[in-house]
């Protein structure tokens, strides 16, 4: 079989190589601004339509299980890397996975467009994106924990280098936050993270009679109940750190607001995701006992204190942003309150509540994406990212108005688009085992409509502010990921069983295990 998840992992990664190599032997020069770009941009296209590709042939299939598995026989000695530790390079999806590896080919491709205009150190800045993009592919494609760690560490480290290089920094009255205050402390939660996560994976190696990393098995081992109630929190809340969990949320807003445009888009649309996906594919998977104990199971204010952290993330998150100035921090401080929304998902544990959960992941990656998108083209116009500054914008910028409110309604949760289709299986499913903490989650709806529109009115509606009387709108290629992403939204909003068939094979067989509601 052809090793297409090999090609959409490892494309980013040789287009990186191409560009070090080709710097190298000085045929790209500092001053060629074409070939960095056009390499970076046919890396991304071959990883983005090799995850449609991926996507399409799960939901024909419409079975359970792993598809498109490689053990990289194809290369010989069986795939068995550093077979003496139990770890080996091998790759396959589910329909969690799949649905996130097409995310991140949307991402990867639109984030390469919305980096079209960088000037300075052009081919140091689409080397270290296309190795991040390398490793946000390989956590959601591979099968072995040792390999994930890796990837989860190349997904993270280069995002260091792009804030504290090419970020800005920002200052107003309250604060300062330099750019490199901000890469610093976002490297240090997600090594925090990572730490967590290590600690926990190393416990299930331990802990299983195989002495194996690969996800297949250990989610066939039996570990013992004791162990897992220890183990579950570790990974759970490692890789909640790098979802923006409460109150490990703090280098999320920092990190948005110091970050270029592109890398706003890939932290909140694909980095944080990685930490979703982390919680149910890897804690709640192969620890389910502790998982159903943690997530509401164990009869105990102990056990509940993940479901309370997630309201906590949806109504802070929301007030947060109600009260804040600058465009960007609103929209982190929305990121950190829809995550809420996918952790109250997964702790419903069962079918309804976890597939909104894994469709609000995609569905807040694209909006999020698109947000922070018209975020940074209204920042290269206006030269300000404080919405009070604005002010009847829609006069001179039309399209992008329309772009915004079509983000702004579907991340408020317009029918028609998907974060309405998101929040609403998230709801139903958790309302019939936290009924009054689903009712309180409901309450965050009306905060978000309140920021969001309030942005809107800011930034778009009222007098035209007389220092943005020659100010225009988007043009040519600014226009490409917009569009981009707003199909995505309105296609998955209005045909969303392309996306729930997509992941409901794998969440149902995950809930019989968690013990929850079934279809």
């Amino acid at each position: 079989m052809f090793p297409i998840l090999s090609v959409i992992v490892l494309a980013p990664l040789a287009g990186a190589a191409a560009i070090l190599l080709l710097s190298g032997l000085h045929i790209i020069g500092k001053e060629n601004q074409a070939a960095p770009r056009a390499i970076a941009l046919a890396s991304t296209v071959i990883s983005f339509l090799g995850s449609i590709w991926v996507a399409w042939e799960f939901y024909q299939y419409g079975g359970g299980g792993i598809l498109f598995e490689e053990p990289l026989s194809w290369a010989g000695r069986g795939g068995q890397w550093l077979a003496g530790l139990g770890a080996s390079y091998h790759l396959g999806v589910n329909g969690i996975s799949a649905s996130m590896v097409l995310l991140s080919g949307i991402l990867g491709f639109v984030a390469v467009i919305a980096s079209w205009n960088i000037k300075e150190r052009m081919r140091e800045y689409f080397t270290l994106v296309l190795v991040a993009l390398c490793g946000v592919f390989g956590v959601f494609a591979t099968l072995d924990l040792f390999f994930f760690f890796l990837f989860y560490e190349m997904a993270s480290i280069p995002m260091y280098f792009l804030v504290g290089m090419w970020g800005s920094s920002r200052k107003d009255e309250q604060r300062t936050v330099t750019r490199e205050y901000a890469a610093m402390k976002l490297l240090l939660y997600l090594q925090l993270g990572g730490a967590m996560i290590l600690v926990g994976a190393l416990g299930m190696y331990f802990g299983s009679s195989a002495r194996s990393f690969d996800m297949t098995l250990l989610a066939r081992e039996n570990f013992p109940v004791e162990l897992q109630r220890w183990l579950f929190p570790l990974l759970f809340l490692g890789f909640g750190i790098e979802a923006g969990f409460w109150p490990f949320h703090t280098w999320l807003p920092d990190g948005h607001s110091a970050a270029p445009t592109a890398l706003s888009m890939l932290l909140a649309g694909v980095l944080l995701k990685m930490g979703g996906y982390g919680m149910v594919r890897v804690a709640m998977d192969l620890l389910p006992d502790g998982a159903a104990w943690w997530l509401g199971g164990g009869g105990t204010i102990l056990s509940k204190v993940f479901i309370f952290c997630a309201l906590i993330n949806i109504l802070y998150g929301a007030l947060c942003a109600m009260h804040q100035k600058d465009i960007k921090y609103i929209i982190a401080y929305s990121s950190i309150s829809h995550m809420g929304i996918v952790t109250l998902g997964f702790a419903s544990r069962g079918v309804t509540g976890i597939n909104g959960a894994v469709f609000q992941m995609f569905s807040h990656g694209v909006i999020t994406a698109l947000l922070f998108a018209l975020a940074g083209l209204i920042y290269e116009k206006s030269h300000t990212r404080d919405i009070t500054q604005h002010g009847g914008l829609a006069a001179r910028m039309p399209i992008l108005a329309v772009f915004f409110y079509l983000g702004g309604l579907a991340t408020l949760g317009l029918p028609g688009m998907s974060g309405f289709v998101a929040e609403f299986l998230v709801f139903l499913g958790a309302f019939p085992m936290y009924k009054y903490v689903t009712l309180a989650a409901i309450t965050g709806l009306v905060l978000t409509a309140t920021y969001i529109l309030r942005a809107g009115e800011k930034i778009f509606l009222g007098p035209l502010n007389t220092k943005y009387e020659a100010i225009g709108d988007v043009m040519g290629i600014e226009k490409v990921h917009l569009y981009t992403l707003t199909f995505f939204v309105i296609l998955f909003g209005l045909f969303p069983t392309l996306l729930i068939n997509l992941s409901n094979p794998a969440v149902t067989p995950l809930a019989q295990k968690l013990g929850g509601l079934l279809p």
